[in-house]
């Protein structure tokens, strides 16, 4: 384990790309303000927008990625994410990421810092192949997953890959060279550490201890009366892996301590698979659009869609935004968190579900609504 002892485009470009956007649109019928979009897209009063400004890479697969948000943009707390929608292959896609830019930054950019993970076309594109002067559609921040406005005395960090993200935000945010801080993170090798260098600066009232997993094995509550001796006292923000969020949780749930602990994860906790079924996906707008696939017990309605040509609408994919919520017609899901099955028939109304975090439990048709 490594320990770190109380640590811490051009104008012409851009004018060229608007003529380009313009000069496309002449042939096609717009209203004023699309004119106004294809010009001056981060303007006030449009959709909120944000352009790329520069993509930094942090790991081999990992980058940070500069934003500049258009002037309706409202600010974050520390701690929160954004949902940002870009266009690959000319499809919107839309994820959510956690800002780790500081909070009381002056330049009016902001930052997000993606992981590029295997079967994430979103994050594999914005790291290897998205580019400056690129605009995306942007949300307001949201979350819960932040410190209060007077952190407590004593704070224990504990996060995995980058599950260090939202930390690191907070940290980049906070004085908190008044309290008692320990960050414990873990990530498989030296190389694979996001913001390594950064974590490895002296900040006050900070104690950084990082853990190689591929070397030293995942972090567990085992080691916590060692490195962190106190940590019962300590009020705790968690972020990371879901099998070491899950085991985490239990330890502190079975002592008693629930309430100390704040978790933020990435992906939701899956664990109530069934049979599966038929997914049928109707589009009323586009009956040649709708699309019928089988899918097992254990994969979410959205990835199944997905993997089957299917665009919905997302953003957290965890059942927290209610981007992706639709409306049931027939049949059964599953809720994958809980276990807990939703029904309804052609002959009552319609029932709302998460596609991101049910599963089909049988035959089921869902309505298809504008994914723009």
């Amino acid at each position: 384990m490594t320990t770190f002892a109380n640590p811490p485009g051009t104008p012409l470009a851009r004018l060229r790309a608007g003529a380009t956007r313009l000069a496309e649109g002449l042939a096609t019928p717009f209203v004023p303000a699309d004119y106004l979009d294809m010009v001056a897209p981060l303007r006030a009063g449009a959709d909120l927008r944000a352009r790329i400004v520069a993509i930094s890479p942090e790991t081999a697969d990992a980058a940070t990625i500069t934003l500049r948000p258009g002037r309706g943009w409202a600010g974050h707390v520390p701690g929160q994410y954004i949902r940002i929608g870009i266009d690959i292959d000319g499809v919107r896609r839309w994820r959510s990421y956690s800002l780790t830019s500081p909070a009381s930054r002056t330049d009016g950019l902001i930052t997000i810092t993606v992981k590029a993970m295997e079967d994430g076309l979103v994050s594999r594109h914005l790291v290897h192949h998205a580019r400056p002067g690129t605009i995306v559609m942007l949300d307001q921040a949201t979350g819960d997953f932040t410190l209060p406005a007077t952190p407590p005395a004593k704070i224990l960090f504990l996060s995995g890959g980058s599950g260090i993200t939202p930390i690191m935000g907070m940290l980049r945010s906070h004085d908190l060279s008044g309290s008692d801080v320990v960050l414990l993170h873990s990530a498989p090798t030296e190389a694979d550490v996001i913001f390594a260098a950064e974590l490895a600066q002296e900040r006050p009232g900070v104690r950084v201890l990082v853990r190689h997993t591929d070397a030293e094995g995942m972090l567990s509550p085992a080691m916590l009366d060692e490195v962190v001796p106190d940590w019962r006292e300590r009020q705790t923000w968690a972020c990371g892996p879901t099998p070491m969020l899950d085991v985490f949780e239990e330890h502190y749930a079975g002592l008693g301590l629930t309430e100390s602990m704040h978790v933020e994860r990435f992906r939701p906790a899956l664990v109530a698979a069934g049979e599966g079924g038929s997914v049928t996906i109707l589009d009323r707008a586009r009956p040649d659009a709708s699309k019928t696939f089988d899918v097992d017990g254990s994969t979410t309605i959205l990835d199944a869609a997905e993997d089957s040509g299917v665009l919905m609408r997302s953003g957290c994919r965890m059942g927290i935004c209610m981007t992706c919520v639709l409306p049931m017609t027939d049949g059964a899901v599953r809720d994958l968190r809980n276990g807990t099955v939703t029904e309804t028939t052609t002959d009552e109304p319609p029932v709302m579900i998460q596609p991101c975090i049910t599963a089909a439990a049988g035959a089921c048709t869902i309505e298809q609504k504008d994914n723009s």
